[in-house]
């Protein structure tokens, strides 16, 4: 929570305007100009610009190969388990090519600018899937209320003891941390440039807002899908226990799917709904993210947008016909680069974020920024 609030409010701070109207933020620009506004040498200049750059490269290697592919391949595999897996309808070689192919064209008329309006009404329907989503969790939990304090159990005595994942503490730490941080991209720089648009004359607030979401995601949703998952005890858990001790591909959102199957059977089929409509909402903002690292990279145009467009789109075709072990491998790798580069960066800029708090907070105390009823907001977003 404490990086995103970082790192989101240099994003903020150290944004630029561009003539059309655009604005355009994220590690690329934060680290460039805030570390040499910080050590103004050429040592710190040139550290800037390193560190910026390589942070714009590996969000543009994410962007084109990493934050499609897991999406494209969950989606896939939820719907393949629930029209019967390999004994099903998309149980043939050619499906995952199919489906591939035909999410690329969804995710395609989009980043295109083709039909905007999918983008619209797939951040209208997030909200309630995720809110649908959660009430399943409480659901399944209220029936199994008996075995949660157990489940909570076996959650810690996995973490801390010869148990956990892939041999004790050090390895379920370090599978936690990556699992945390592709669920909530905290410390990656990616959130930056989407919390870069907002309308504000503190930065501090908009990193007060950014972390918020590392709790709800991480603390609150994951905690409920695993206590979900835990007190159902299911075979598809029980297998990807001893698959993750054999170090074999992990399970996926089947073992999810699943644990709400016990409570709840028909629920898979709108978990699919919701992973597709997750999935594509996910590719849009790292095609939106990646986009704009090309920019910063490569400078603005059409030929080169166009280039960058199609390779994210077949790389959601690679996606859904890898395993999902191979994925992930993949993406851990980039975003332990990514985070390396903008935490170092992070760690430079703290005493700007400090000073950024303590002239928020003095201007709370003046009377300069004050608290506005919902009423008062709504009618200045309005104006």
């Amino acid at each position: 929570m404490c990086t995103k609030f970082v790192e989101c409010t240099l994003g903020v701070r150290y944004r630029e305007h561009h003539p059309d109207g655009t604005v355009s933020g994220g590690p690329m620009h934060y680290l460039r100009r805030g570390i040499a506004e910080r050590f103004p040498s050429a040592f710190g200049r040139n550290l800037g610009k390193l560190l910026a750059g390589l942070a714009a490269v590996f969000i543009l290697f994410f962007g084109v190969a990493g934050g499609n592919m897991f999406q494209a391949n969950q989606t896939f595999a939820q719907l393949s388990e629930v029209t019967g897996g390999e004994a099903g309808v998309l149980g043939g070689d050619g499906a995952a090519l199919v489906f591939g192919v035909v999410l690329a064209l969804v995710v395609g008329l989009v980043i295109f600018g083709g039909i905007r309006s999918v983008g619209r009404v797939t951040s209208r329907l997030v909200p309630a899937m995720a809110l649908v989503y959660v009430s399943a969790c409480l659901i399944v939990l209220t029936v199994n209320l008996p075995l949660v304090p157990a489940a909570v159990g076996a959650i810690i005595s996995g973490a801390f003891t010869g148990a956990g994942v892939a041999g004790g503490v050090i390895g379920a730490l370090i599978v936690g941390f990556q699992r945390a941080a592709f669920s909530n991209e905290a410390g990656l720089g990616s959130a930056p440039i989407a919390h870069s648009a907002v309308r504000t004359r503190y930065p501090v607030t908009e990193g007060y807002v950014a972390l918020l979401e590392p709790f709800v995601d991480t603390v609150v949703i994951c905690t409920m899908t695993a206590l979900t998952i835990v007190v159902a005890d299911t075979p598809y858990w029980r297998d990807a226990q001893a698959a993750a001790v054999a170090g074999q591909d992990p399970a996926g959102v089947s073992v999810t799917s699943s644990a709400f199957e016990t409570v709840l059977p028909w629920f898979p089929y709108v978990l699919t709904v919701a992973v597709a409509l997750f999935a594509i909402s996910t590719m849009i903002t790292w095609g939106y993210y990646g986009q704009k690292a090309r920019t910063y990279r490569f400078g603005r145009s059409t030929l080169s947008e166009r280039i960058y467009q199609v390779v994210f789109c077949l790389f959601v075709v690679i996606g859904s016909v890898l395993t999902l072990g191979a994925v992930l491998d993949f993406a851990d790798a980039v975003l332990f680069l990514l985070a390396l580069f903008n935490i170092i960066g992070l760690y430079l800029l703290a005493p700007v974020v400090k000073e950024e708090v303590a002239a928020f907070r003095a201007a709370r105390h003046s009377g300069d920024v004050v608290e506005m009823a919902p009423a008062e907001r709504r009618a200045i977003t309005r104006t």
